[in-house]
């Protein structure tokens, strides 16, 4: 019986879309597009098309990509709408110019989901390519941002393999031992020295050159490329590499004979980048399956030489990780720009850990704070919070600063967190060693422990207070008492309050200094429960936000006064508005002898 075989796979409609396009547009343009013969191919769902295309008329600077007078291009095109077209080239002339792929694959689209719209079909492409051609001649690439990759370009990532996190500096210039400490089984961290019993050790091996055509998929291909030989040339002698990748592979076996079996063995390469500045260099991390593992394992210690090695090694696959590269020489933060930047590096002490004080205390945590101090009365975490405060089910029954220190550590493993419950010494002194106090506590107490933190001699600290209205929770103040400023928050407040009140446009933020109407405040649990204000954790999070960020601004040029914000569902004019605070000829003393600790705070805007 004769086997039947499979049909031959068949273009979608969308390529046929795609495909008449070209044509249609090649018989308008004879001269300047011409379809190639043979019938178009199939491969990995892609149907690859053979075009030319007339590149004479395009001019060049110097520096600039030499094109010919016509250009023949692979396009290849998807089975659906939402992937653009690929192109690519039958040559690599262009290898080591931005935005070229592998060697050969042109990146017209840098970021697909935003730049191609299926609806400009097959013009838009050629459009596209048309304009990537006559930048790349005009050598108008800029090689800081395109992609200009050490590695040709491309992500390097198999399916299933672990994130391996990479923050310290790496300086060496040798091929040198590391260690990967697993955190949990999809993260691994890269250290210089071992960090745990579960440890692994790896070859870290800087090489000399970049590598256009990327890493390749084989432990072969890896030690060619290491060589700096071309994919696709043969060598004079099947197996023959250079003294790097002798090297590499000596290291490989030395560190996979000390790892134990079943475990896959990884190795990380610094590549330098193809343009000055060529450090710090580019990191590229891959492993070898737990069987090509325990197989190099078994390798003889004086045969590591990869002109020796077994075929089933050589050719073994290598899985390529993610590598989170998060050393400080090549990450740019995302908040840079930011206000909330000015909090990188300082010590913040945030006192009250309820409604505000928690969102705070997260936000200024993640701009890269170093060091935060919280400070709350000790009041344990109940269900109806986790309704707007930043806790959890797991954190009922906790007293609040010691759950959200927990949480704060939890973000950045560079982050210092610290208790002070009061009464505590430490506080006595913060305004002289803090670089930013918060207080978000409701407590008539610690507004005026903070007043007189102000009038220390030699006070540092910017000194902060963050409060909400109880009707909504979608208008905040914030009130700021810069060094050099003799009276605190809360005495900044009340002048700012007489203000207010007596200015008809802010009459939306007259609640936020009169005592609550009717209605303004809930009780929460029926029986003995404190009246609080209305607002849900979107209401507290979003005021708090606004407020974190104007704390910021202030952090860069420290005014005194008093900041009113409104959230913009509220319909409220103005949404912003700043009262510098101006002090009375017959206000107090700036200066006093330091304070004695006043009694502890007994309720914080937490409720």
């Amino acid at each position: 019986m004769t086997k039947r075989k499979p049909p031959a796979p068949t273009a979608s409609p969308w390529q046929r879309t795609l495909l008449s396009g070209l044509k249609a547009l090649a018989a308008q343009h004879p001269e300047d597009l011409r379809v190639l013969a043979g019938p178009p191919v199939l491969s990995r769902d892609l149907l690859m098309v053979t075009v030319s295309l007339r590149t004479t008329g395009i001019p060049r600077a110097e520096g600039g990509l030499v094109l010919g007078e016509t250009e023949e291009f692979v396009l290849g095109l998807p089975p659906v709408e939402r992937i653009p077209p690929y192109v690519l080239t039958a040559h690599t002339r262009f290898a080591g110019t931005p935005h070229v792929l592998e060697g050969r694959r042109l990146c017209i689209y840098l970021d697909a989901d935003r730049e191609w719209n299926p609806e400009g079909g097959i013009p838009a492409v050629l459009n596209r390519l048309w304009q990537w051609l006559t930048d790349a001649a005009a050598n108008r690439f800029d090689t800081t941002t395109a992609l200009y990759h050490a590695v040709g370009g491309v992500l390097h990532r198999t399916d299933d393999t672990p994130t391996v996190v990479a923050r310290e500096p790496a300086e060496q210039r040798t091929v040198h031992t590391g260690w990967l400490t697993p955190r949990h089984d999809r993260r691994l961290d890269l250290t210089a020295r071992r960090a745990g019993e579960h440890s692994l050790r790896l070859p870290v091996m800087p090489i000399g050159h970049h590598l256009p055509y990327a890493a390749g998929h084989t432990l072969a291909d890896v030690l060619d490329r290491i060589d700096n030989h071309p994919p696709g040339l043969p060598r004079p002698r099947r197996h023959q590499h250079g003294a790097a990748a002798a090297a590499f592979m000596t290291a490989l076996h030395h560190a996979a004979r000390r790892n134990p079996p079943g475990t896959c063995q990884y190795f990380v390469l610094a590549i330098p980048h193809p343009r000055p500045p060529a450090e710090p260099r580019f990191l590229l991390a891959g492993r070898l399956p737990a069987p090509a593992s325990d197989a190099l394992r078994r390798t003889p210690p004086r045969a590591p030489d990869p002109s020796v090695l077994p075929d089933g090694i050589r050719d073994s696959a290598v899985e390529w990780c993610y590598l989170s590269d998060e050393r400080q020489a090549v990450t740019t933060r995302r908040d840079t720009q930011r206000p909330v930047n000015a909090f990188r590096d300082t010590h913040v002490h945030i006192w009250g850990c309820g409604g505000i004080g928690s969102w705070a205390a997260e936000l200024i945590a993640r701009s890269g704070a170093a060091r935060i101090t919280l400070s709350d009365p000790g009041t344990p975490i109940t269900g109806g919070l986790l309704v707007r405060q930043n806790y959890t089910e797991a954190d009922i029954g906790e007293n609040k600063a010691t759950a959200l220190a927990r949480r704060l550590r939890s973000l950045r493993d560079d982050l210092t967190v610290d208790i002070c419950p009061p009464p505590s010494p430490e506080l006595l002194d913060a305004a002289r060693q803090a670089d930013v106090i918060i207080d978000a506590t409701v407590s008539i107490t610690a507004g005026r422990f903070l007043d007189l933190q102000a009038r220390l001699p030699g006070r540092t600290a910017v000194l902060a207070q963050m409060t909400t209205d109880t009707a909504t929770a979608s208008h905040g103040v914030l009130t700021v008492s810069a060094p050099g400023t003799g009276h605190g928050p809360s005495f900044i407040d009340h002048t700012a309050g007489t203000h207010v009140l007596a200015v008809p446009i802010l009459e939306p933020y007259h609640p936020l200094w009169t005592e609550p109407e009717p209605g303004d405040e809930i009780q929460p649990t029926r029986g003995c429960s404190v009246p609080t204000f209305h607002g849900s954790a979107a209401d507290l999070a979003g005021t708090t936000a606004t407020l974190v960020t104007l704390l910021g601004m202030q952090l860069h040029h420290p005014v005194s006064g008093t900041h009113l914000c409104a959230q913009p569902h509220t319909g409220t004019q103005p949404a912003h508005h700043f009262i510098p605070y101006a002090p009375h000829p017959d206000a107090p003393s700036a200066v006093v002898p330091a304070p004695a600790l006043p009694t502890p705070p007994t309720s914080s805007v937490a409720t």
